[in-house]
Formats: C-alpha cells, structure tokens, sequence
C-alpha cells in the first residue's frame, strides 16, 4: 500500500513539475528481484544487491553478431569489415552493461564468437591449397612444431565448416591472440575479446 502511494506521488510530481508523460503499462509496484530496470535484472547474493542484464539482452548481442556472421554473406566481404562492424557491436554492448555481473557469460561469448569467426576465416581460404598454405603461415607466426602431416590432414578434411572450425589445430593457430593481433598488410584490426574488454572496463 505504502509504496503505491509513493508511486502516484511520484508519478504526478513528473507530470505537474516536469510535463513528462509516465507509461502506466510499464511502471508498477514489484520487488527488486522480480523487476526489471533499462535491461537490468536484479538480485541479492546476502551481501549486496547486484545487477546483470537480462537473457533477452544476451540474446539481443548473439542475435547482432550472428547477423553479421552470417556465412553466404560474411565470405563476401573483407574480414576487416567483419572486425571493425563486431568491434563496434560488442564495445557499445559492454559499455552500456558493464555495471552488470556477466565474467562468465562474456567468457562464454567470447569463444562462441570467436569459433565463428574462425568458420568464416576457413570458409574464406576455400580450397585445401590454400587452407594449407595459409595454416603454415600461421604455423610461422606462432613458432609453433606442428607437422606439414598434421596441416595437411586438416587442410584435406571432409567434414564440414562448422566441425573444421572446431579443429584443436585450427582453434590454436586462430587462437585469440592471433585473432586480437591486428594485420597490418591487410588493415584488418584486432578482434576484440569480449572478456578482456569487460575487465578492463571495471577498472
């Protein structure tokens, strides 16, 4: 009772002094941890009240990413553009939510990102010639030992785009560090890592 109360008071003290319409169908009375708040879902771990956003924010960020992923259109155009366009999504994302509590889902978004990426990337390189080619430069770049067999059999696979990017050698020389490096030769920036960035933005 009391705090409807206070609802309709503040409620016609927006609208008398500040002429701001209030939208009846989105405010009411709840408790913290079943209301919602600009995206922001509410709850109490015993020590504080803490916020997080909602699942359909989540769903929001894959649902973007995925679009401009999406692998009949992402192999036609430069990875620079891909890069910079989910720089720029997941950026604004993280600084808009940062307050939230979300280490674990953006670790979680993070490799779900970046398999797609390395899809898209195999999906690019095409034949196994220039899969192979391409895996040894990366070899280099990494001063890895990985055989010329290994690269071959990976470059050769018939499985599909989606089970390649899964590959233990396609996932450590794409690993994050390779993928957050920018390439000067072609202007693609660093793809940012989700998880990385969220952290440093507490800071």
């Amino acid at each position: 009772v009391a705090a409807n109360r206070v609802m309709k008071s503040v409620t016609s003290w927006l609208e008398r002094k500040l002429f701001l319409k209030v939208n009846t169908t989105k405010t009411k009375v709840t408790r913290p941890g079943g209301g919602a708040f600009l995206g922001f879902g509410f709850w109490n771990d015993r020590s504080a009240w803490k916020c997080r956003p909602l699942p359909d924010r989540f769903q929001r960020l894959y649902d973007k990413c995925r679009e401009v992923l999406l692998r009949k259109r992402a192999v036609a155009r430069p990875l620079a553009a891909i890069f910079i366009r989910l720089n720029q999504i997941i950026r604004g994302w993280i600084n808009y939510y940062r307050i939230g509590n979300m280490k674990g889902a953006m670790d979680e978004f993070g490799q779900w990102l970046r398999h797609k990426v390395r899809v898209i990337i195999m999906k690019q390189w095409k034949t196994p010639k220039t899969i192979y080619r391409n895996l040894k430069i990366m070899r280099e770049w990494a001063k890895s030992n990985l055989s010329d067999v290994e690269l071959y059999k990976t470059a050769n696979t018939r499985l599909g785009w989606y089970r390649r990017g899964r590959y233990l050698i396609v996932n450590y020389l794409l690993s994050p560090k390779a993928l957050e490096t920018p390439n000067k030769k072609t202007g693609r920036p660093g793809l940012v890592n989700p998880l990385e960035y969220y952290l440093t933005s507490l800071q």
